[in-house]
């Protein structure tokens, strides 16, 4: 009897540890398939193109509102609380534009994807540093990455604008607040003209 448990504990052990190594895939394959009541539905459906377009702006407010929250974390330094408010800001704006995106997105037919694996394979963003981290140069890398996002709707939006201007005035508004806050947060680090 006890050979019996040991071997089952062993067998277990090593099939926990297989389980681990392997990422587990999600229930219903690849995606949600359209339902009938889903293909029934009527109006304008974006195209691939327009889809592929979104989905790119998508994924990079989502992980400029991820690499908001981590340095939010783990800024330190001169002008500490100046900067930690000023992030909470970038990550408010990201979330609610990358909600205004994926709803979009539906509304027109397409199916947005902010699963994270997607999101760290597709982003245009750099990675983040991990652990603590000066405030100046947080300000130096949130700018990096404001850039980054307001780089993406710019490079999609004729494209978006050719086939459906309200999804390119979707973009307009994520352009003018992300060019907003790049340039209060580089504004930190600069120095006036002489």
């Amino acid at each position: 009897m006890a050979t019996t448990t040991a071997k089952k504990s062993t067998s277990q052990s090593g099939a926990n540890a297989t389980a681990k190594s392997r990422r587990r895939t999600a229930r219903g394959g690849v995606g949600a398939a359209l339902t009938p009541e889903q293909n029934a539905e009527r109006g304008f459906t974006a195209s691939e193109t327009l889809s592929e377009n979104l989905q790119k702006v998508l994924v990079d407010l989502i992980e400029l509102s991820l690499q908001g929250k981590q340095a939010h974390w783990n800024v330190v330094g001169r002008n500490f609380r100046d900067t930690h408010l000023q992030l909470d800001e970038i990550i408010e704006a990201a979330r609610d534009f990358a909600d205004t995106v994926a709803e979009r997105m539906r509304s027109l037919h397409a199916l947005p994807d902010g699963r994270s694996d997607v999101v760290a394979q597709t982003t245009t963003l750099p990675e983040f540093p991990q652990g603590e981290i000066a405030t100046n140069e947080v300000v130096d890398l949130m700018t990096e990455r404001l850039d980054d996002v307001a780089a993406t709707c710019r490079d999609v939006h004729d494209a978006v604008d050719e086939e459906d201007p309200t999804s390119a005035d979707v973009l307009h508004a994520i352009l003018e607040r992300v060019e907003q806050l790049s340039w209060m947060v580089s504004a930190e680090n600069r120095t006036p003209r002489r």
